[in-house]
């Protein structure tokens, strides 16, 4: 069982017509039983950093969290600023993240550019865990900052957008994605369900 963290700031409506297009058994949850209940995770996020911390805190949910993936190595997938939430800090709030992947998030600062980042974008996995093997996948971005790891062994997937950036993390059970796989058609499905098979 997949449980959907609803905590007033996801895209919950798309993701969950994506895992029901793959056949996996979801649900949407926001209690601290539910997430005890679950398998495996998935943490979406739309909005501003300090909004979703704010929300978890709010709804006692950080204790849940922090039990089921580093206590019960509970998979997890954080998409969007869910995946921001799993590092230390971002620039675009004052509180602190999960800190869960060794990583700062970061505003574009290439003048060159015109931010938020917005549309598909070609995506290059380090890894093939969530990606497979098939080549030139491209998924949906619409995002200002993006994932600064500490550690390299954490980048999944990278991207470029004036620069090159991080685009996906991993650090054992822990996953996050700064694209929108439920808005990325074929290679956003293959995705979830390459999760919900991890």
């Amino acid at each position: 069982m997949i449980i959907i963290i609803d905590y007033g700031v996801g895209n919950i409506g798309s993701i969950s017509s994506m895992l029901g297009k793959i056949g996996v058994e979801f649900s949407v949850g926001c209690s601290p039983a539910e997430i005890a209940a679950a398998d495996k995770l998935i943490l979406p996020g739309v909005g501003h950093y300090d909004k979703a911390v704010s929300e978890l805190r709010s709804r006692e949910l950080l204790a849940p969290l922090h039990q089921a993936v580093l206590e019960q190595k509970k998979k997890v997938l954080g998409i969007c600023l869910g995946a921001q939430l799993l590092g230390h800090s971002s620039e675009e709030g004052q509180l602190p993240g999960l800190g869960w992947i060794d990583m700062e998030v970061k505003r574009f600062s290439n003048p060159n550019v015109r931010v938020p980042h917005m549309g598909w974008n070609m995506v290059d996995p380090k890894k093939a865990v969530l990606f497979g093997d098939e080549p030139e996948q491209r998924f949906y971005f619409v995002h200002s900052y993006y994932m600064a790891c500490k550690d390299e062994g954490d980048i999944l997937a990278t991207s470029h957008y004036g620069d090159p950036f991080t685009c996906a993390v991993q650090h054992d059970n822990i996953f996050g994605v700064q694209f929108h796989p439920e808005k990325s058609h074929r290679f956003g499905l293959n995705l979830l369900k390459k999760f919900a098979d991890v």
